[in-house]
């Protein structure tokens, strides 16, 4: 079942490898493994808590999902007000990765896991406080941006801790799942923040959010991750501002030096652009453009994560069984044609299945170039890796949320999926123009 990362392709099928251009001298990722790795993933203690973690972690995060956008919502009934907040969320998000990587490459991963987890509990917890009085709007551009800075350093450090945990050959399995049991308690989630939502108000949802993360933060109490390869877990001399921006053009450079993962980053920022505003859209085309209650918001995105389980489940046999580049290409193009039928979709079924298809892809692609990248860095480089990665993929990510939904709330839902969709559609069409086409390691 797990495959090999480091086994050698035909020429031109092969996934390349960048050999490292800066920071620490380079080095091939780790596959020694510790005791428990190489065991059946459900047989593995560690792996088996931090998974219970962050599904619970999910759990309590899809209640945010549909709470926050419905918060705003019901204080302003605008569209582009919701599409505000989900802007200036991510574009802490985006300044928080700018940093994230050096930081986690340089700290105590499972203390930073849990730090991000219990601040995240307090401040998703002054929120349901805070309306008791009476709604305050501000208080969520305030709380959210902070929260995403958070969730940022979590993300990073969450990526950088699979591959301790499960070793490379596992990696797009241990992927799978996790995404698919976050996907279940996304099933869950929605629709029980919806029923929530509906009887006694968002507000009392983001409670549940907040609980979660002190669940979270508890089971990690428990995990043990392995030494990192080639590092000693000391931050490294010269730790000020000089060398985070050092360790920042590493992880750059990496990224620039490996062709398959430049042409990701490149699609990705445009992929992103264009997506990242989805849900708000969604949101507002089943309560305003069709009627329905936040009970039906809430079905719909459990539908909705319904897609992601699936996609999540299969991943791992679609990547061995096509290779890396015609699944990610395949995955993005489904995505664009399921995002434009959005806004024309009229029926609420039709908008639940749409959403699943879009997810469901948009899983498969995402657990793709996450494994890839776990798999062709270098351990000690991983964290400024991934968060060069990802501050270059959501750099404008903000933007175009805010963009889309101004759009959207202007000329209407249908016509702004149809071009946000079709141009999902052309960016898998660029793909097989770059190295992706030829990417087809397992």
């Amino acid at each position: 079942m797990a495959y090999e990362a480091q086994q050698e392709d035909g020429p031109g099928d092969r996934i390349p490898r960048a050999d490292e251009p800066a920071g620490p001298s380079p080095r091939r990722p780790r596959t020694d493994p510790p005791p428990e790795k190489g065991r059946p993933l459900w047989r593995q203690r560690n792996f088996g808590i931090f998974w219970a973690a962050q599904t619970l972690s999910v759990l309590g995060d899809s209640f945010a999902l549909i709470a926050l956008p419905l918060l705003v919502l019901q204080a302003t009934g605008s569209l582009a007000r919701m599409g505000l907040l989900t802007a200036v969320g991510g574009a802490a998000s985006v300044l928080a990765a700018v940093f994230a990587g050096a930081l986690v490459d340089r700290v105590d991963r499972r203390r930073l896991l849990i730090a991000c987890d219990l601040v995240r509990m307090v401040l998703y917890g002054v929120i349901p406080l805070v309306w008791l009085f009476g709604p305050q709007v501000w208080l969520l551009y305030v709380v959210l941006p902070l929260c995403e800075a958070v969730g940022m350093l979590f993300a990073v450090g969450y990526v950088t801790v699979v591959r301790s945990l499960v070793g490379t050959g596992q990696l797009t399995e241990a992927n799978g799942r996790l995404n698919a049991t976050a996907a279940a308690a996304g099933v869950l989630g929605p629709l029980c923040a919806g029923l929530v939502a509906a009887w006694t108000g968002p507000a009392a949802a983001v409670w549940v959010n907040a609980g979660s993360f002190g669940v979270s933060a508890a089971c990690m109490l428990f995990v043990r991750f392995a030494p990192r390869s080639g590092d000693d877990g000391v931050p490294a001399k010269g730790a000020g501002a000089a060398g985070l921006w050092r360790d920042l053009r590493a992880g750059v450079s990496f990224l620039y030096g490996h062709p398959v993962l430049r042409s990701l980053t490149a699609l990705l920022f445009v992929f992103s652009f264009l997506t990242l505003g989805m849900t708000d859209l969604v949101i507002y085309h089943v309560k305003h453009d069709l009627g329905h209650d936040d009970g039906t918001v809430g079905t719909v995105m459990a539908v909705g994560a319904l897609g992601t389980i699936t996609g999540a489940l299969l991943v791992a046999r679609i990547r061995r069984g096509l290779g890396f580049g015609p699944t990610w290409t395949g995955a993005v193009a489904v995505c664009g044609l399921a995002f434009a039928g959005l806004g024309w979709a009229r029926d609420v079924s039709a908008v639940a299945v749409l959403s699943a298809a879009f997810l469901a892809c948009a899983g498969v692609a995402g657990t793709c170039s996450m494994s890839l990248r776990q798999e062709v860095t270098p351990e000690p480089l991983l964290g400024r890796v991934t968060s060069a990665f990802w501050t270059l993929q959501y750099s404008a990510a903000p933007i175009g949320a805010a963009v889309l939904t101004w759009a959207a709330e202007r000329r209407g839902t249908a016509p702004v999926g149809l071009v946000a969709g079709a141009c999902c559609v052309l960016i898998a069409v660029a793909a097989l123009f770059t190295p992706i086409r030829r990417s087809r390691a397992a």
